[in-house]
């Protein structure tokens, strides 16, 4: 289930009560209990359905049904962290929630865990193994088990993880999926159970990195309530060549098939414009030691130590162990690890100097659950190699699929990381590697769509090119607009006039341009009425800033709508 997909049936005329309806009788019949921690009854989701179709079609994620995490807050939906006894029931939703019901999306249930965030896996929780949702004989990965099942399997277009130390890139490299770890800070964990305060980051799975990026414009926001909350200015850019590193030396723990699974992925890269750099990654895997060999784990204690102190016996017996080996750590042995790891950041700041982007096997290697429940650490230990040091080392990443291993059974993917606010310039390399016709750029840019004279080659192109505009696509928009063409009228000459309308409308031929946001404003203020800008919906699904008009435009004017473009009209 795509973003795009979905706004494409909505465009149709499909309501968003009818899909969640449909959703529902899927939950059903995929039957894995334990993906969802709490899943409201289905008159309680039509409920939502219904308050959503309300507001206005326009919001970027109008209908599109999202999984949260049992570790953040959804408002008067109870809160386990996949421990029973340790279960709230909060008044608010969790800030990011909020971003998104704003925006138009509706949450269906709350997703199964790994206790308390504590894992990497997906089996150390009391509610059940959610399935792996490609072959249920191998781990679904952790801690966000149940929010990777859940887009995997179908059940939804998106859903919201968590990601400490790969628990919102393990699960989408097991199960096929794209899983965007911000810069930290970028989203607010307000309303997030932490795990480890200091380097917690709500994250994002989806089926496509255009979804991906879609949703970060609708969640990075700042903000002031959260102390860890940080302004993230997006930078960065994957041009024509880029540079991207590749470490001398890999471990894959002995796995038969994701050696040879990675060469695939640089050949990939290459293929994208990319310059292979071989890179020495020992500051980075000596960084990620500190994670679980030094005080950060300490965090964890002072995260729900209390808890564990008065309910021991209802703890999840691993996660125990766990957070009770966390304790213990002297102020002097912090300050000594802190020291460490800035001399680790500041031999990693010499690689980021020779490459643009790092390219990472996101886990060494695929376990069954079996394996996995025969040996709890040691597996769980190894699938964070290259994945635990990216919050200390305050990098952004993404995780993507690259192929399947075991005869074509078990997906494996390859991590792209960079350094803080890369997020959206990952994300467009990322939607590139997946061979995703259209990502949408963040990196900078606003997209204006144009309709009329301002296309390319026609009289006032120009005022596109003097400000620098770069041109991302020739498209068309979704079937939902009738095209005018004004009469000539005090000196302007005739001009197109796109007006929505979802019973009489059709696809239109279009252009989308891209400018720097101080051309961008620059030129929208110049814009003679009835024209103006708005959100115009693309064929694709997506929405992007361009030229619509008031209802007041077609008075006098020539429909031009069974021409499919200005173009057809202007050859008469």
């Amino acid at each position: 289930m795509k973003i795009n997909e979905l706004k494409k049936r909505y465009a149709a005329g499909v309501t968003p009560t009818e899909v969640i309806g449909e959703i529902w009788e899927k939950i059903i019949a995929w039957d894995d209990p334990a993906i969802f921690i709490h899943l409201p009854e289905k008159d309680e989701l039509l409920a939502l359905a219904a308050k959503v179709e309300a507001m206005s079609q326009e919001l970027p994620l109008w209908g599109i049904p999202f999984v949260v995490k049992d570790n953040i807050d959804v408002g008067n939906w109870p809160t386990t962290a996949a421990c029973p006894e340790f279960s709230y029931v909060p008044a608010e939703d969790a800030e990011v929630v909020r971003l998104l019901r704003a925006a138009g999306a509706i949450p269906i249930g709350k997703g199964n865990l790994d206790q308390f965030a504590t894992g990497l896996v997906g089996t150390r929780t009391p509610y059940g193994i959610a399935r792996n949702a490609i072959d249920a004989e191998f781990l679904p990965g952790g801690s966000s088990s149940g929010s990777a099942s859940a887009v995997a399997a179908g059940l939804c277009a998106f859903s919201l993880g968590t990601d400490t130390a790969g628990s919102g890139r393990v699960p989408a490299a097991f199960q096929e999926l794209i899983g965007w770890k911000p810069t930290r800070g970028l989203l607010s964990n307000r309303g997030l159970v932490p795990a480890c305060r200091s380097l917690d980051c709500i994250s994002v799975f989806a089926r496509t990195a255009a979804d991906a990026l879609l949703i970060s414009g609708v969640v990075g926001k700042y903000d002031a309530a959260d102390a860890f909350s940080r302004e993230v200015t997006p930078t960065g850019v994957i041009r024509k060549s880029f540079r991207f590193g590749v470490p001398k030396v890999l471990d894959f723990a002995g796995d038969p098939d994701t050696p040879g699974l990675f060469l695939d992925a640089v050949e990939r890269i290459k293929a994208l414009g990319g310059v292979a750099v071989e890179i020495d990654l020992t500051p980075f895997t000596e960084a990620a030691k500190l994670l679980y060999e030094g005080p950060w784990v300490a965090e964890r204690w002072a995260a729900v130590g209390e808890f564990v102190e008065m309910h021991g016996d209802d703890v999840f017996p691993v996660t125990r162990k766990i957070l009770e080996g966390s304790k213990g750590w002297d102020a002097a042995s912090t300050f000594r690890a802190q020291y460490k790891l800035r001399e680790f950041a500041r031999e990693a700041e010499g690689v980021w100097k020779r490459i643009d982007v790092l390219l990472l096997p996101t886990t060494p290697r695929l376990y069954t659950v079996a394996e996995n429940l025969a040996e709890p650490y040691g597996t769980n230990a190894t699938l964070g190699r290259y994945t635990n040091f990216m919050n200390l080392l305050d990098l952004s990443a993404v995780a993507v699929p690259v192929g399947r291993a075991r005869s074509g059974r078990a997906p494996w993917g390859v991590t792209l990381a960079a350094p803080a606010g890369w997020d959206a310039a990952l994300l467009e390399l990322a939607g590139k590697f997946c061979g995703e016709s259209i990502v949408p750029s963040l990196s900078g840019k606003i997209p204006l769509l144009v309709c009329g004279a301002h296309l390319e080659g026609l009289a006032l192109h120009w005022q596109l090119a003097d400000r620098g505009a770069v041109l991302r696509e020739a498209t068309k928009t979704a079937p939902v607009y009738r095209m005018y063409a004004m009469p000539a009228a005090g000196g302007i000459p005739p001009r197109p006039a796109l007006i929505r309308d979802e019973a009489a409308g059709a696809a239109i031929d279009v252009e989308v341009w891209e400018l720097e946001p101080a051309a961008f404003g620059d030129f929208v203020s110049k814009i003679p009425g009835p024209l103006g800008i708005g959100k115009v919906l693309l064929e694709s699904g997506e929405e992007v800033p361009g030229f619509i008009a008031e209802p007041r435009a077609t008075a006098g004017a020539e429909e031009i709508t069974r021409l499919g473009g200005w173009r057809a009209w202007l050859k008469g």
